[in-house]
């Protein structure tokens, strides 16, 4: 990571790993020793990573995860620390849920950190592959470019159109050249179309909400996306099957829009919980936007609207 970063790695001492493959035991009997093991070394921070390995208890059990988590603050008061650890995503997919709820288990895990941060993957459009292998293209052509001192043959507009750039290349370089260049550009789009999308969402208790984070996993580091990711959403249980896949998972469409209705209503009772529902605030629990889920409110026939306020008619009401 710190060669892909380029940074030289002055405080690679100063991460200690601690490997308990193989060895691992229930976090209460975990504390304790890493306590003594960490006690005079002045550790900031204690990552561990996955907690479904130390997990004690039945992570269900809001009782038993309160009792669990509570080790990590004994962690936090003797160390004088912060501890970070690593959670994993309910089953299904997670777009209908805020990402404070997507966490596996009880609700203790959404309720006991003092900063959540939930990363999601996102499903890049065939346009927005193409934008990479676009962009790799480019970045190929004025690295050479660059490289033989031909760096005032293109402008900034050149450098954003692959055909372009390749008949300026053309142009300027000899035989040999084309032919490292065309390898070049065959290696990046390769690296490009094994990245992975994600978003970061996160809920923070003592500062003010950011907003999500796209970020391109380019192995073996995440790089802040240029604007290609902002209009994906995250995939929900009906949004990854199409037609033909409710059809083959389902049966009909009729039970795709029993599926969304009663996501519909799962968001709504959940948001009952802060008190008057409104389409922005479903929006949010939902991470669609408003008008969205103002659209699918007045398709599903079950809620009625107040300007922004939203209800749910009583059975028989027309309104």
């Amino acid at each position: 990571m710190y060669a892909a970063l380029g940074y030289a790695p002055d405080n690679v001492g100063r991460i200690d790993v601690w490997n308990l493959r193989g060895a691992s035991v229930p976090m209460d009997k975990l504390a304790p020793r890493l306590i003594r093991r960490a006690a005079k070394k002045g550790y900031i921070a204690v990552v561990l990573d996955p907690i479904y390995k130390v997990i004690t208890g039945d992570e269900n059990s809001a009782d038993q995860m309160a009792k669990f988590c509570n080790q990590f603050d004994l962690v936090c008061r003797e160390l004088g620390c912060a501890v970070i650890y690593c959670h994993h995503h309910s089953k299904g997919a997670q777009g209908g849920k805020r990402s404070m709820d997507r966490a596996s288990g009880s609700g203790v895990f959404a309720r006991d950190p003092d900063a959540m941060l939930d990363m999601t993957e996102l499903t890049p459009t065939d346009a927005i592959r193409d934008q990479l292998k676009n962009k790799s293209a480019c970045a190929a052509c004025t690295a050479l470019l660059d490289a033989r001192g031909h760096a005032d043959s293109y402008s900034q507009d050149d450098a954003c159109s692959r055909a372009r750039m390749l008949v300026i290349a053309k142009e300027q370089l000899g035989l040999a050249d084309l032919r490292a260049l065309d390898a070049d550009i065959a290696a990046r789009q390769k690296r490009a179309a094994g990245m992975t999308a994600w978003r970061i969402e996160g809920t923070l208790r003592e500062f003010a909400r950011f907003d999500p984070v796209n970020l391109w996993f380019d192995y073996p580091v995440h790089k802040l996306d240029s604007g290609l990711l902002e209009d994906l959403q995250p995939e929900s249980s009906y949004q990854t099957l199409g037609a033909r896949g409710a059809a083959k998972r389902w049966g009909n469409k009729e039970k795709v829009t029993k599926d969304k209705s009663a996501e519909l209503h799962n968001a709504f009772e959940a948001c009952t919980m802060d008190g008057k529902v409104t389409i922005y605030t479903m929006a949010e629990y939902m991470n669609l936007r408003p008008a969205t889920v103002k659209k699918r409110l007045k398709a599903d026939g079950g809620f009625w609207l107040d300007d922004e306020v939203v209800g749910i008619k009583e059975p028989g009401s027309s309104g």
